[in-house]
């Protein structure tokens, strides 16, 4: 899950490096460092803590010139956050310097054979031992960096993205990629390397993707040539032309990327539907899906696998497929689906939900699934992902770039395009007149305007976290569709504020929950108007009984509950199955402001990353 960045051309790599580490943060942010080399010197600087402290240290040693280098900022795997773990790493006659994104998993083993043949280690990662197993190789075989990085490649188990140079051939690095993502910019006469694109946005929109199993020899002058790791054949690179730009990418005058990102969310739900929904003709145009009708049609059950947020977004797809399609879902942790012998057959439709379409455990449940016959299905935002090109058809959310840790419009993105996804279904089944399948588009088309209607909700909900920012517990109860936006709420205040939150199905809170309830407890309440509003309300009351605090989201006028809350945010009001794409930004917006008010990182809470793409 580290962030990498690496350059060489004509330019001062320097002030390219450390401004990509910044842009690639999100991925971790344990520890960071950069190697730069110069007149047959290579300089290191590395530090524990942010990008910020690692620009401060390499700027006060002086040690920032040079047009080839490398940076990267961690996400701790193998050895603690500190100064010596950090990468750059380099080998034992300094002559290899290398940055790694992944896990080597038989790192131990390798380890030992290197210390019997009298390498010596400084770190705890699994990285130092890959690099000095590269330069075991290059000498013991004779072979160039490129060859000498293919064979060890070949010895290790694990997943990686990597790049190395040598001190001794300064016109070229070598990258190599397993299992975490990595991207080659292309521009004149001059490389990026990078975890993503955003690092090299603002100098070129060409780029190669590169497949698992592939490396690359990129020397300046020269054209980048591309092999298979595993058996040399000539890889031919397919060169894209990137969509992102700088703009979406920077914060724009809001004061976290968090905050910004809630904010786009009319808009990218707007752009998520565009050109698929088409109201006035009562039509949804899926390519991914209408190439693939019958797959879906014809299915026994969809399984749906996710991680973290977008699992959340699964759960409420299961209550949309099932409710409006009639077909059966079964909604699964990704990290688990493969290591419990999962019954996979034929007949069976896997959708793989991923903001980042890096997610390591979603990648290996879909081979899985491939391998057992199923056709599989793909729900990502990021164009060219690892998952967009492992499954057999999918369809991208458009949520744009999402920078902070903390999902936000890719969770709503999502719903979006997994009810696109059932509307399409149900229609095709049979399961609507023309005049309710026209109404049900026509609502879902008006939700980026509700979606605003709903932030005008910032400034009280503000107020309200004002109140429960001290608090040490916090429960989320809803029912039905909302039952997994409580989940994803008490997720999102876990996350940024560090408050033990849970969430549950309202009905389940006198099964155990309740004994939790007092005074101190706050309790936020999803009490639509739409959906077993009553048996909410009777929720409530419970708690209420009990001198429980009550945050409740509510359907525009409401009275009913506001005589028993403490809090009310109203939402407009819409049809059940689209409620969470309205509930959901209150939710938002409290774990936001409550993790201001306790001066946390927002952006980059501890401990976490974006794009996990180790187990």
């Amino acid at each position: 899950m580290c962030g990498i960045v690496g350059y060489i051309g004509h330019q001062e790599a320097y002030p390219i490096i450390i401004k990509g580490l910044q842009r690639l943060e999100y991925r971790g942010y344990d520890s960071a460092g950069i190697a730069l080399y110069e007149d047959g010197e290579i300089h290191v600087s590395k530090t524990k803590g942010k990008v910020e402290d690692l620009k401060k240290k390499a700027e006060n040693a002086a040690n920032t010139l040079g047009v080839l280098g490398l940076g990267h900022t961690r996400w701790a795997t193998h050895g603690v956050p500190n100064d010596t773990n950090s990468h750059p790493h380099y080998s034992n006659s300094g002559d290899l310097v290398i940055i790694h994104n992944g896990i080597i998993e038989n790192y131990e083993s390798i380890k030992k054979a290197l210390q019997k043949r009298g390498y010596e280690f400084k770190t705890d990662t699994d990285t130092e031992v890959l690099v000095n197993l590269i330069e075991e190789v290059k000498n013991k075989e004779g072979v160039k960096l490129g060859k000498a990085v293919q064979l060890a490649l070949n010895q290790v188990v694990g997943a990686y993205a990597i790049a190395v140079f040598d001190r001794t051939k300064p016109d070229e690095i070598v990258v190599a990629k397993l299992g975490s993502p990595l991207a080659i910019g292309i521009g004149e006469n001059e490389y990026f390397i990078a975890s993503d694109a955003s690092p090299f946005i603002e100098y070129t929109n060409n780029a190669i993707y590169l497949e698992d199993e592939e490396m690359a020899i990129i020397r300046l002058g020269k054209e980048i040539k591309l092999r298979k790791i595993k058996n040399d054949a000539i890889a031919y690179p397919n060169i894209l032309e990137l969509q992102l730009n700088l703009e979406e990418i920077e914060k724009g005058g809001y004061d976290h990327f968090m905050l910004k990102e809630i904010y786009e969310q009319p808009r990218a739900i707007l752009d998520t539907y565009r050109g698929r929904l088409l109201a006035n003709e009562g039509i949804i145009r899926m390519a991914g899906i209408d190439q693939n009708l019958e797959k879906f049609l014809n299915a026994n059950r969809i399984i749906i696998v996710a991680c973290g947020t977008s699992w959340h977004a699964g759960l409420v797809a299961e209550y949309i497929f099932e409710d409006l399609a009639r077909i059966p879902v079964e909604v699964e942790y990704a990290s688990e689906f493969r290591y419990r012998n999962p019954v996979i057959t034929e007949n069976d439709v896997l959708i793989a939900i991923s903001q980042s379409g890096e997610t390591a455990d979603t990648l290996a449940a879909i081979k899985l699934a491939k391998e057992k016959g199923a056709f599989v299905f793909g729900v990502c935002n990021v164009v060219g992902s690892s998952i967009a090109r492992e499954t057999h058809a999918g369809a991208y959310t458009h949520a744009g770039p999402e920078i902070g840790v903390a999902s936000t419009k890719a969770f709503t993105t999502q719903i979006t395009v997994l009810t696109l996804i059932a509307l399409k279904l149900a229609s095709e089944k049979g399961m609507f007149s023309a005049s309710k399948f026209h109404e049900i588009l026509t609502e879902l088309e008006g939700i980026p305007g509700k979606v605003e209607r709903t932030l005008e909700s910032n400034d009280l909900v503000a107020h309200i976290s004002d109140t429960y920012k001290d608090s040490t517990n916090c429960l989320y109860l809803g029912r039905g569709y909302n039952f997994p936006v409580a989940l994803e709420g008490a997720l999102k205040l876990k996350e940024i504020s560090y408050i033990h939150a849970e969430g549950y199905p309202a009905a389940e809170m006198k099964h155990g929950p309740i004994a939790l309830i007092d005074e101190q407890m706050p309790v936020v309440v999803i009490a639509t108007k739409k959906g077993h509003y009553e048996k909410v309300v009777s929720n409530i009351q419970e708690i209420k009984s009990r001198n429980g605090r009550i945050i409740a989201v509510v359907t525009e006028g409401d009275k009913t509950v506001k005589e028993l809350a403490d809090h009310v945010v109203e939402v407009p009001e819409t049809l059940e199955c689209l409620t969470p794409l309205l509930t959901t930004i209150p939710l938002q917006l409290l774990s936001y402001h409550i993790a201001v008010m306790r001066e946390c990182n927002v952006d980059q809470p501890r401990n976490l990353a974006k794009s996990v793409t180790v187990e």
